[in-house]
């Protein structure tokens, strides 16, 4: 139902990685509040399924990491209105012990953790520039403020995604434009989903036990629902927010 009356209403906001997961929760939240939301994936199928499931008005598949995808992407979307909010929410992680971390398993954390995240951005500030006015997010994580085992390549790019973000809100503070990070701790989605399994694979534990070794890091005891995630962006989007920029806002349950 759409709420005439939300900060959200009426704009464009664009979320990366909008078919599944964080990235679709976000996109459900926005299109709820009124918005015009567009989603960007690599998945055809899953752009598809939230585009029959009213997620999102338009859909375009493209590869983040790839700036010449992601630029057309974006200009076509521009062309419906301009976007007003960026989720920068794409992103990958894979496990493996440090010393099985070769130089292609960082180069893939950070092509699509931080090159991601920056070709979204350079491909929709100028147009903020222009206005004077636009909310950029990105969804890092807890691994961006904090150390896990196993996750080298992944932590260090998400370390250099919040440090982006950080440059980047000083940068253009005087343009009416925010910059921030959402680090959500382990989340209710598909990815952590194929981490149980490869816990459960290399350990020969069960699921239960496999979800216990996850949810130990949040206070909580429970995963991150998606929504709270969302909830988080919605109120980085909002003019109550106006003032909050450069900022790494943890959803974790007081793991941090």
């Amino acid at each position: 139902m759409q709420n005439p009356a939300h900060p959200s209403s009426t704009r464009h906001v664009l979320v990366t990685g909008g078919g599944r997961g964080i990235g679709r929760a976000i996109a459900t939240a926005f299109k709820e509040d009124g918005a015009t939301v567009s989603i960007i994936g690599r998945d055809r199928a899953a752009l598809d399924a939230a585009l029959a499931t009213a997620v999102a008005d338009r859909a375009y598949v493209a590869d983040v990491t790839d700036p010449h995808a992601v630029e057309a992407a974006i200009r076509e979307a521009e062309g419906v209105a301009p976007i007003e909010v960026l989720v920068a929410n794409a992103g990958a992680a894979e496990s493996a012990p440090f010393l099985k971390h070769d130089p292609a398993l960082f180069r893939r954390m950070f092509d699509v953790n931080v090159v991601g995240v920056v070709n979204a951005v350079q491909a929709v500030l100028p147009g903020m520039l222009a206005r004077k006015s636009g909310r950029i997010i990105a969804i890092a994580s807890t691994a961006g403020l904090k150390g896990y085992a196993y996750v080298s390549a992944y932590s260090a790019a998400k370390h250099a995604a919040i440090g982006l973000v950080r440059s980047l809100a000083l940068e253009v503070a005087r343009d009416g434009i925010t910059v921030n990070a959402v680090c959500p701790g382990f989340t209710d989605t598909d990815l952590v989903g194929e981490s149980l399994e490869r816990i459960m694979q290399s350990t020969g534990r069960d699921r239960a036990a496999a979800l216990a070794s996850l949810t130990k890091h949040n206070p909580q005891g429970r995963l991150v629902e998606p929504g709270e995630v969302a909830d988080a962006a919605r109120w980085l989007a909002g003019p109550g927010a106006g003032s909050v920029t450069g900022q790494a806002i943890t959803v974790a349950g007081g793991e941090l």
